[in-house]
């Protein structure tokens, strides 16, 4: 890495427009891509200024709803001093300087950890492993963007200070403005005689009028123009000469055998039909005509009939890895001592697979330029989408851009990159820009579900109730080995390991948050043939599932009411602790006893803690009922807390979806699923009353985009089987 001195934190310099400061130290060897328009001026990788004195601020980072784009800018325009109604955004290009090594840890459950952070951050640099994923967005770039907002402080108050003869140190900023005693000049107008001048070593962060935005619910900067539509997604861009493409694709493992071009060529607007293995595209000059000429064309896909999927071989898989030995995840004391010869509690629990369901399709906008292909597509890594299209057309990837869009949910579907691929391959093929755009069938019979996964839970309890020994024993895929196959680079999952015989993914989460001096963790590897991915909360969305189901199950054998055996299994974990009392409070917490219809859960994940009560119902049909979620969460200081409440809120409901929808059987290697219809997903009338409580805390904040979900699910089966007096023990949870 290059040598850090006073300049190097500035990338050129001169005269110009505008301002742009790096907020992280970099080795000179990467180029600065950040484009500067007209009025605009680029001295690094991360800030402009602008001549009318708007700020942009490039964020590495996917924005699918979770408010990254206010989040980030907010964290740098509260360093820097910048008036909030002149901030923007620009996604930030590919590029080794925005690498989020924090995410392979997270996303993989720290497989990573062997490595260390050098050797880790380094790898990610040089694959410019771009991620979003595992709530890391501000864990991993707040301490940049800090950085960034005051080494531009810095220099915007030297250069004023130049002008006033007083000391640098003397002057304040605010509102846009460099100050003092009374005086005041405008960023924009400081922004040519800042670049030429020596960053003071050290440059101070938090004062001159800095820390005035974090904290506060800021406006989000996306609102304005998804509000009036205006806001641009991947499916929106228009170019010259272009043509829409529609897609079908083969089932798992199948080909494409035969079309109706005849057909197809009948229907008005199509203009070329193209055929690969595995999918056919109708092009048309509207998506509608394109798709129309799909049904028309009738293509026939080839099955291999040796390696049919169907949810009974689903099933089968997984209770045969569970009755096979196990790779050990996670082990601390004698376990094989403390079950000896001892009555154990057991358990066994299913979860189906679960649906992305995001509401925008997966989709990309691609066209073929004198040797260059540029791409337009919402991509959590988009790395991965540039190599993909790379390998599709067989173009070399340094010729391949491409143009991060906004997304409209993706809750992981977006780490995936077939639609980028596609779309490549036909500006490749046509000679002119494309637009795919997958239907909603489509998009659901290709989703990279959430994986199924068994469990077989087994505890010893002392006599006092206490646990003495915890085991858990989980068949799922290998979902980690599969993700990483796909988005990282070979050396990096060598490096990790990740192609030994256990998968931390998929057991992500099951570690139990409670004092237990003797457990196992084991993962037994289950070949379902059915491809799966990353969905919202990981495996966390049903290792929650398994244990705090289980948690209750003990308390019962224990004759123990279930909040107080909680907190009296938790030992050190006070945060853990004050959410489940929060909870139990602000729910009117009765015990949990028989009719009352209330359960209760908790779960501790990337630094942040919350606990759920639920209230839940049987009614009519024999339909759920949920009637009330209180959460109380502990995520550490929060930079925008109207973000955080959205996101809390929001996996809320995506947990409850979960709860009692949002799957799929399979048949045929297809999942038999076609649209939101059949997933069962909770309508407005279903919406339960919500109350969430903040626990005030001054500790680093914690990820939220998945906090919400794990514990949404165990804490409603609580609730049913208060209500019911019957145990669930597979979701989605039905009864009967």
């Amino acid at each position: 890495m290059a040598r850090i001195d006073r300049r190097s934190i500035l990338v050129g310099g001169g005269a110009g427009l505008g301002l742009v400061v790096a907020w992280a130290l970099w080795p000179r060897s990467y180029r600065e891509t950040l484009v500067a328009q007209p009025d605009e001026r680029v001295l690094g990788a991360w800030l402009k200024i602008g001549l009318d004195g708007h700020v942009t601020v490039a964020v590495p980072q996917l924005e699918h709803g979770q408010g990254v784009y206010t989040s980030l800018p907010q964290i740098v325009a509260d360093e820097l001093g910048a008036d909030w109604r002149t901030v923007g955004v620009e996604p930030a290009p590919l590029s080794p300087l925005y690498a989020n090594p924090l995410a392979l840890d997270e996303l993989f459950d720290g497989a990573f950890a062997g490595l260390p952070a050098g050797v880790r951050a380094t790898l990610a640099e040089r694959s410019a492993l771009m991620l979003t994923g595992g709530s890391t967005s501000i864990r991993m770039f707040e301490d940049a963007c800090r950085t960034a907002g005051a080494a531009a402080r810095a220099l915007l108050c030297q250069a004023a200070a130049a002008r006033w003869d007083v000391a640098w140190t003397d002057c304040a900023v605010g509102k846009g403005f460099v100050t003092n005693a009374g005086k005041r000049i405008r960023f924009a107008n400081l922004a040519d005689s800042a670049a030429a001048l020596d960053m003071p070593d050290p440059f101070p962060i938090g004062v001159q009028g800095a820390g005035s935005l974090i904290g506060r619910s800021v406006p989000r900067l996306d609102t304005p123009a998804k509000v009036d539509g205006s806001a641009n997604f991947a499916g929106d861009i228009r170019l010259p000469d272009m043509v829409h493409a529609a897609i079908r694709q083969a089932p798992i493992g199948g080909r494409l055998i035969a079309v109706d071009r005849a057909a197809a060529d009948r229907v008005f607007g199509v203009l070329q039909i193209v055929e690969q293995p595995g999918w056919v595209a109708a092009i048309a000059t509207t998506w509608w005509a394109a798709a129309k000429a799909l049904d028309a064309m009738r293509p026939r896909f080839a099955t291999p009939v040796d390696r049919l999927i169907d949810s009974a071989g689903i099933d089968r898989a997984l209770a045969a890895a569970l009755e096979s030995p196990g790779a050990r995840i996670a082990s601390a004391g004698d376990l094989a001592a403390v079950f000896g010869g001892a009555q154990v509690v057991t358990a066994d629990y299913e979860v189906a697979p679960a649906a992305h369901a995001a509401v925008e399709t997966m989709s990309a906008t691609a066209a073929y330029r004198g040797g260059r292909l540029e791409l337009w597509m919402p991509t959590a890594a988009p790395g991965l989408a540039r190599d993909a299209a790379a390998r599709a057309s067989g173009i070399a990837p340094s010729d391949v851009i491409v143009h991060p869009m906004l997304a409209g949910g993706s809750f992981g579907a977006n780490l995936e990159a077939e639609a980028g691929a596609q779309a490549a391959v036909l500006a490749v093929t046509l000679k002119r820009p494309v637009a795919l755009v997958w239907s909603r069938g489509e998009d659901s019979l290709h989703d990279r579900i959430r994986p199924p996964a068994r469990a077989r839970m087994a505890a010893r309890l002392g006599s006092s109730g206490a646990i003495l020994g915890w085991s858990a024993k989980i068949a799922a895929p290998a979902t980690g080995r599969e993700l990483a196959d796909r988005i990282m680079p070979g050396a990096l999952s060598a490096a990790a390991g990740i192609a030994t015989s256990g998968d931390r993914y998929a057991v992500a989460g099951a570690l139990p948050a409670y004092r237990v001096p003797a457990y196992a963790i084991d993962h037994h590897h289950a070949e379902i043939g059915l491809p799966t991915g990353h969905l919202r909360g990981g495996a966390h969305g049903y290792t929650a599932f398994f244990t705090e189901c289980f948690i209750d199950e003990l308390a019962q054998a224990a004759s123990a009411e279930p909040l107080s055996y909680r907190i009296g299994m938790l030992g050190g974990q006070v945060r853990l602790a004050r959410c489940l009392s929060t909870a139990a409070a602000l729910g009117g917490w009765d015990g949990g006893v028989r009719g009352s219809a209330q359960g209760i859960a908790c779960h501790a994940f990337r630094g942040s803690y919350i606990a759920v009560l639920a209230e839940a119902q049987v009614g009519d049909g024999g339909r759920m009922k949920v009637d009330r979620l209180v959460a109380a969460v502990d995520c550490g200081r929060m930079i925008n807390p109207d973000l955080v409440r959205q996101q809390i809120e929001g996996g809320l409901l995506f947990g409850m979806a979960a709860a009692l929808g949002a799957s799929t059987a399979v048949a045929r290697n297809l999942p038999t699923t076609r649209g939101f219809a059949g997933l069962d997903l909770p309508l407005l009338d279903d919406t339960p009353d919500i109350t969430v409580e903040f626990l005030r805390s001054d500790d680093a904040p914690g990820g939220v985009g998945d906090l919400g979900v794990p514990a949404v699910a165990p804490a409603i089966a609580n609730a049913l089987q208060s209500a019911t007096g019957r145990r669930i023990r597979r979701l989605p949870l039905r009864v009967g």
